[in-house]
């Protein structure tokens, strides 16, 4: 049986993240699920509910990954007290929404840590969220694990076969 891979989106990026997604996917031998959130409302819940349900629906052999306004949802999301959760999660170029990133409250993560495996991903290139976010949400997440790459932008270029290795 083959496992599946819940992609979340960053915000209005369904399409700006399809290749990272089916790269991410063809690469770890997965089957993707990448559900369309909304572009319109944005709100906290908006997001976390259709994610709440995707999650519902995952097994142990899959995985989950969020890019950006999608790794700030998913975050909270699997920090919210669950019977059943994923083992590990990835993050990548997740913001941080506190006063001391972009200080939009809806956004922040505030509540205690996931016992989700996580992962934190950045790109010191990146120029939609700047690499300080990175140092932010490994000092609020300190049992994640941080890798961080010279080059790649917002969107990863270039870097699936890394990822999947260290997803793997």
């Amino acid at each position: 049986m083959v496992g599946r891979l819940l992609f979340v989106h960053g915000a209005g990026g369904f399409l700006d993240d399809a290749d990272l997604a089916h790269g991410l996917a063809r690469t770890l031998g997965l089957d993707l699920d990448m559900p369309k959130l909304s572009d319109g409302a944005m709100g906290f819940e908006d997001w976390a509910e259709p994610i709440r349900l995707h999650l519902n629906r995952l097994g142990p052999e899959d995985a989950v990954i969020a890019h950006s306004f999608g790794a700030s949802i998913l975050v909270r999301v699997l920090a919210e007290h669950r019977r059943e959760r994923p083992l590990r999660a990835t993050l990548l170029a997740m913001p941080d929404w506190t006063q001391r990133g972009w200080d939009v409250a809806d956004y922040a993560f505030t509540d205690p840590k996931p016992e989700t495996d996580l992962t934190l991903l950045h790109c010191r290139d990146d120029e939609v969220v700047p690499i300080s976010h990175l140092a932010l949400n490994s000092k609020a997440l300190p049992s994640a694990r941080v890798i961080e790459f010279p080059t790649g932008g917002h969107q990863f270029d270039g870097l699936i076969e890394a990822i999947a290795t260290e997803i793997r």
